[in-house]
């Protein structure tokens, strides 16, 4: 009962997936991580889909982009926007650190956030109206399966930076050894995958969540020792 609750957790945590409610504590969401890269898998399966539906309706590159952009905002409800946004903030204060945690504490948005959200969008329309074929398609798909699989296994393998906030409440209950292995394999899944889909693209998206995992792990430590 407890992996159905914390499935369900998860999903209302980090979705707008309709879902039964189930009472916030610790034991509901033991197992929540584990089922994180199957929000990515619901994003990724949709996008494949209207990138179907385009082919068949002739729908054209601008519009196939423009509400694959829009898509993940409308599934996740624009949680990781939000984050987004207070990361940029942040960073733009070039506060201590105690500063960086009061900028990304306020609700409110400035002007770097919002600049820097502008050209995430407007790259991303224009990295999604470059996708012609099934097997980038699904390539695509299976990348927002693993970039939850690697953030689920940086939350339980990383040193968090506050003692209490959102994150913390997933991690803390986390049953640490299960969430590991879970994300290794759903990485090492998607990972074949993608390779199977496409030798060359496939690698190379996985190179690419490799060295970028190992950055953010690098500058994560750093921000904390300072």
């Amino acid at each position: 009962m407890s992996v159905i609750k914390s499935f369900c957790s998860a999903f209302l945590m980090y979705s707008r997936i309709p879902m039964p409610q189930v009472e916030w504590k610790e034991e509901n969401r033991r197992f929540a991580l584990c089922f994180f890269p199957l929000i990515g898998a619901v994003i990724g399966g949709l996008l494949t889909v209207w990138f179907w539906l385009c082919g068949v309706l002739k729908i054209g590159e601008l519009l196939f982009a423009a509400v694959s952009v829009a898509l993940p905002v409308a599934v996740t409800g624009g949680i990781h926007i939000d984050g987004f946004c207070d990361v940029h903030d942040a960073k733009a204060c070039l506060g201590n650190r105690e500063k960086l945690f009061e900028v990304m504490g306020d609700s409110r948005i400035g002007a770097f956030a919002a600049i820097n959200l502008a050209v995430y969008f407007i790259v991303q329309l224009g990295l999604f109206s470059q996708i012609k074929s099934f097997d980038i398609m699904l390539i695509s798909a299976l990348c927002f399966v693993m970039s939850r699989a690697w953030s689920g296994l940086a939350a339980v393998t990383f040193k968090c930076a506050k003692k209490n906030g959102t994150l913390q409440s997933f991690t803390k209950p986390a049953h640490r050894n299960i969430t590991i292995a879970a994300e290794i394999f759903y990485i090492v899944l998607t990972g074949i995958s993608m390779v199977l889909a496409n030798p060359i693209s496939g690698t190379s998206g996985i190179v690419g969540s490799l060295l970028y995992y190992g950055r953010f792990g690098g500058v994560f430590s750093a921000n904390l020792r300072n």
